[in-house]
């Protein structure tokens, strides 16, 4: 493995280590609501889809750099985010003033699965211009 694809790959992974590192700490506040009503339920599971979206798409690069089919770095890449997903909402039974539910894990799915297909969609669209 040359220099330049060892640094790829670290840099990569430690972005998914970051921005895991960010969805645990947000996890580990208590009490999130910020007394908007509704608007309050919105953008907390905006949060949810935007937060796992993120995270797929950069599994997704992570795993790219890997001689991996495009169908396995995307299987691979949602189905690690999905597990993280539980593990947060495992992680919240034990904050203060937080719940682990089944239910914010789909909401999470929903990111996961909003950026598999943004994922294809671009490629799809590289690959035709090509």
């Amino acid at each position: 493995m040359s220099d330049k694809d060892f640094k790829k790959k670290t840099l990569s992974w430690f972005l998914v280590i970051l921005w895991a590192g960010l969805i645990f700490i947000l996890s580990a506040i208590p009490d999130l609501k910020t007394n908007l009503g509704i608007w309050d339920l919105i953008l907390r599971k905006a949060a949810h889809i935007f937060e796992f979206a993120v995270l797929t798409f950069l599994l997704w690069y992570a795993f790219k750099n890997y001689k991996l089919t495009k169908a396995k770095t995307l299987i691979y890449s949602g189905i690690l985010a999905y597990v993280y997903a539980i593990s947060d909402e495992f992680h919240q039974i034990f904050i203060w003033a937080r719940a682990g539910r089944f239910i914010d894990t789909l909401i999470d799915a929903t990111g996961i699965i909003i950026a598999i297909i943004l994922i294809n969609l671009i490629s799809y669209s590289k690959h035709k211009n090509d």
